[in-house]
């Protein structure tokens, strides 16, 4: 579970870096993973054209939703990791910051919550499950094909 909590931090830092960088290529590469991303989770699936039709606007949105929860609590977040700040926090102050942290947290489970629930009535539940196992599928192989060109291979 804690490799879990770590690879989807470490993703997220990944795309959070990003977003401060925001230019074309890191656009293009962008658009990319989202693209390579939805075929992959298109094949998992096996959509129909139908199901694909009320699929995607809802996934999209939730993506959407999920993505700007998790900029703004990094946002503040990498705010106050700067020049070694939060070791410079009053217990009030780290108090403050987890109680943020839990509020998003909390928001990001209601979202999928939401998410998973519209998704009832577009595809079957075993498909939904599917679609958990594709994005952490996907997730990994990311993830894998990162760190093989970090380490050159």
């Amino acid at each position: 579970m804690k490799i879990k909590n770590i690879l989807l931090l470490l993703i997220t830092l990944i795309s959070i870096s990003s977003w401060a960088q925001d230019g074309p290529f890191v656009q293009k590469k962008r658009e990319q993973i989202k693209s390579l991303k939805v075929a992959f989770i298109t094949e998992e699936l096996n959509l129909t054209p139908e199901e694909a039709t009320k699929f995607w606007p809802l996934y999209n949105t939730f993506e959407d939703k999920q993505q700007e929860i998790k900029k703004q609590r990094l946002k503040g977040y990498l705010q106050r990791m700067d020049d070694n700040s939060l070791d410079k926090l009053s217990d009030k102050e780290a108090t403050a910051m987890l109680a943020q942290i839990e509020s998003s947290e909390d928001e990001l489970y209601q979202a999928r919550k939401k998410f998973v629930a519209s998704l009832k009535g577009v595809i079957s539940p075993l498909k939904i499950l599917k679609l958990k196992r594709a994005e952490e599928n996907f997730n990994r192989k990311l993830l894998q094909q990162y760190r093989d060109r970090k380490l050159g291979k």
